[in-house]
């Protein structure tokens, strides 16, 4: 028998053969690449090489001055973001920020911890996977010192408007800072890193290592020293994030964001195409897929008839499925996604919805196992309910 069918991508991604070579090489560079003897600075320059591919693969170049600061995973990255903004000592006018109603727990969890602590935070709707830019502009009228929106919705795909949210904030509050969660969209979807001020993307979501991830941050916030560190210490990461760097992890995240960035669109394509197929024959086999008005290829949210997502997923991984019901980092919780009912689903199909995330290596032959778990588990368990 073959291995699993996994279907769970936007949890984390298998590492591919360019990273784990790039590590298996990094880890023999042993020496602390702060030292300044020559085993330190080979360990150094594998971590300026890593930090060029990333730059590099998010579209940038070293003239536009953005600078990649590597983290321990994307949750540090946006933690650095929001934090690090609240915690800078320019005096911002407002203690306001503003987030999305479904943004991933380390937004919104960290905005929740800024309100304990005296700050206001609100949430923009994004009812039917669509940011609501009215409700954006309301509430930049009212001031506001950061904007927290992501590009890619990590339980339904729902691709959001950062470039008109983007236009709004600089036009209606022009002194806030405008930070982008793009870990669901790096090396999916071309990043317009201009129109924003800081940008979080993470290594194993794109094929790399955990433990690694980036913020990247625009020369305007570092000239203004608008962000200021959550993890102190050596100073290391322009002094934004201290801590000795994981360089083999570091390695691995630069070798698979330069073969992420090689094969972007070859691989679109065929997540475009596979999505396609996978939506009809979902449909077929009963489930309900809940379409965003606009969304990536690689995500897909459906529906169950009346079958608990939690049932449907211990099921299928019997029959070696690997899918989820959501967020990764909050499905053990057990609680009714909070995505879903802003989405629009009510709560009885919040808890009835699966998430299949594709990479472009799955196959037709992938989709065809999962549909026909679902049919089979759907006559099951709509039964024995």
């Amino acid at each position: 028998m073959g291995g699993p069918v996994y279907l769970d991508n936007s949890a984390t991604t298998a590492l591919s053969e360019a990273a784990l070579s790039a590590m298996t090489s990094a880890a023999a560079e042993f020496a602390n690449p702060s030292s300044l003897h020559a085993a330190g600075m080979r360990a150094r320059e594998l971590v300026e090489q890593a930090r060029a591919r990333v730059r590099e693969a998010a579209g940038l170049s070293p003239l536009d001055g953005w600078k990649v600061v590597f983290t321990g995973s994307g949750t540090e990255a946006s933690n650095l973001a929001i934090a690090g903004a609240a915690g800078a000592k320019t005096r911002f006018e407002s203690k306001r920020v503003i987030i999305t109603d479904s943004e991933h727990p380390s937004v919104a969890e960290t905005a929740g911890a800024l309100s304990r602590l005296g700050f206001e935070t609100v949430c923009v709707p994004t009812a039917g996977g669509a940011l609501d830019l009215d409700a954006l502009a309301r509430e930049l009228r009212r001031g506001a010192f950061l904007v927290s929106i992501m590009l890619v919705n990590n339980e339904t795909g729902a691709v959001y408007d950062v470039e008109g949210a983007s236009e709004l904030v600089r036009s209606l509050c022009p002194g806030a800072l405008f930070h982008v969660d793009a870990v669901q969209a790096f090396l999916r979807l071309p990043l317009t890193v201009r129109s924003c001020d800081m940008i979080t993307v993470s290594a194993h979501k794109v094929h790399g290592p955990k433990g690694v991830g980036a913020l990247l941050v625009s020369p305007d916030v570092i000239r203004r020293k608008a962000v200021s560190p959550v993890i102190r210490g050596g100073g290391q990461e322009e002094g934004l994030r201290s801590g000795t760097e994981n360089v083999p992890g570091i390695a691995g995240f630069g070798a698979a964001a330069a073969e992420g960035r090689s094969r972007m669109e070859e691989d679109s394509r065929r997540l475009r195409a596979l999505r396609e197929y996978a939506v009809a024959a979902m449909t077929a086999a009963g489930a309900k897929v809940n379409e965003p008005v606009r969304r990536a290829d690689h995500i897909i949210s459906a529906t169950l008839p009346g079958i608990k997502s939690q049932t449907m997923l211990s099921f299928l991984s019997e029959r070696g499925i690997c899918v989820s019901s959501g967020s990764a980092c909050s499905s053990r919780s057990g609680r009714i996604s909070g995505t879903l009912l802003a989405f629009g689903l009510d709560r009885r199909s919040a808890d009835c919805t699966v998430r299949v995330s594709l990479c472009a290596s799955n196959t037709e032959e992938d989709i065809d196992a999962l549909c026909e778990g679902l049919r089979d588990g759907i006559g099951r368990l709509v039964r024995i309910r």
